[in-house]
């Protein structure tokens, strides 16, 4: 299976005292695919499984928020892995120090697959370094992202076929293992992920973000959320989906960004649901293409995280609009401190402060203001990283980087030349207020 590759392909250590997974990109046991092939090896060279997770508290815009939420879905990994009498033990520090020391114990190393450069750096580093076998596993995609595309997409409209060819052959139903291996009788130091509240009052995080009062990490979450959204709003998702005074999203996207629930299971169960075939088609658009054609830029293209990394027609245009003259301009406090003059895009950033998530069709208008309101379009980039990843829970994931691009013309057309955005598309006040309740948005958000 294409998902599983070889990293390292030298014998199995016979003197290894189990085989090691180390999680990361995937926090759950529910379709980790990870999980399934390590536990495979080891039924069959005979020796326990560990699963190993290491806090990096020094990962770029830690905060509580985060931490909260991450540290939530581990205490649910904990105790689905026990349940297994698989050992999970974690670590606080360097990812790369502690899984380089762990693994000397290792007759084989499995690990997932991640795609921003922070946690790429990590998997290359250890690469370099262990003395063992390493397999990967890419199970937080339907489709690994080499087999969809050998190369950086344009858009929707050229991956999509790449991925719905290949779709019969990843998204199928995926049984845990049988376990056969002994189970792990090492006596294993272990940070305590029981209590997350208590966890996380004990890690040392620079950035201060409290947590979201409307979003509980874990698995089991995900399963709740995901089930409502079969339920009570895919019927009607085509007709809701962009309005976002109206709750009809999944709110699946910071569980996805944790790897806490997996896009394969969840498709599965939307393709089981009782939602009418175009219902369904157009969610999966959103979950498989769209998300998918985001982690193809992010592994394609080492500049997503720079304006640097747009198509040439769209860099060029912003450029040449560069020193337009603006209606208005607003420093980076007043915009996280919703401080402009125009009330949708004040509540939108409230509600992104409070909450750690924003609506998605409502995050594009958000993104084109700032742009419109920026001394440049290199600093409104900044920006927009910035409060991205600060407070969303989704931050720091490919799907965001590839949204923040689009505002940008990444994945989209040129339109009508104008001024400030040059050919990239504009989105107006006015055909939100006509499209959308906004006073009633507005209303919701201030209530928050």
């Amino acid at each position: 299976m294409n998902r599983i590759k070889v990293l390292k392909d030298i014998d199995i250590n016979p003197s290894g005292k189990f085989v090691l997974y180390w999680m990361q990109s995937s926090q759950r046991v529910s379709y980790n695919l990870s999980l399934y092939e390590a536990i495979n090896i080891a039924n069959e060279i005979r020796k326990p499984l560990v699963v190993f997770f290491v806090i990096n508290e020094n990962f770029p815009y830690a905060s509580r928020r985060d931490f909260l939420f991450m540290l939530e879905g581990l205490k649910d990994v904990y105790e689905d892995l026990h349940k297994l009498n698989i050992k999970f033990v974690v670590h606080v520090g360097d990812p790369v120090k502690h899984v380089l020391e762990f693994s000397k114990n290792a007759s084989v190393l499995v690990m997932d697959v991640g795609y921003t450069k922070v946690v790429s750096e990590w998997r290359r580093n250890i690469l370099e370094e262990v003395k063992t076998r390493i397999i990967s596993v890419e199970d937080n995609v339907v489709v690994p992202v080499h087999v969809a595309s050998n190369k950086e997409e344009f858009g929707a409209y050229t991956i999509r076929r790449k991925i719905q060819k290949h779709l019969p052959d990843y998204l199928v139903h995926y049984d845990m293992p049988r376990i056969s291996f002994p189970q792990c009788r090492e006596i294993l130091l272990s940070f305590d992920v029981r209590n997350p509240e208590n966890a996380v009052n004990r890690l040392h995080l620079k950035y201060f973000v409290s947590e979201s009062m409307y979003f509980k990490g874990g698995y089991h979450e995900a399963r709740r959320r995901l089930e409502d959204f079969l339920q009570n709003k895919l019927p009607q998702y085509v007709e809701n989906k962009n309005d976002f005074t109206k709750d009809f999203t999944s709110n699946l996207s910071p569980y996805l960004h944790f790897g806490q629930i997996s896009p394969v299971e969840v498709a599965q169960l939307v393709l089981e649901s009782s939602a009418e075939t175009y219902e369904k088609e157009a969610f999966l658009e959103e979950l498989i293409i769209r998300r998918e054609l985001s982690f193809n830029f992010v592994f394609y293209n080492p500049r997503y995280d720079r304006l640097e990394g747009l198509q040439k027609w769209a860099y060029e245009t912003l450029e040449k609009h560069k020193f337009d003259e603006k209606p208005y301009r607003y420093s980076l406090s007043q915009l996280e401190n919703g401080l402009t003059h125009d009330a949708l895009f004040n509540a939108s950033m409230k509600e992104l402060v409070k909450t750690g998530k924003m609506h998605g069709y409502l995050r594009m208008y958000w993104g084109k203001k700032i742009i419109e309101w920026s001394e440049s379009p290199e600093i409104a980039f900044k920006y927009l990283e910035e409060l991205n990843n600060k407070y969303a829970l989704d931050g720091r994931d490919p799907n965001s980087y590839a949204g923040i691009a689009w505002c940008f013309g990444k994945h989209d057309r040129p339109f009508k030349e104008r001024p400030i955005f040059g050919k990239v598309r504009y989105m107006s006040e006015k055909s939100i207020y006509k499209k959308f309740d906004v006073k009633k948005y507005i209303e919701k958000v201030e209530k928050l």
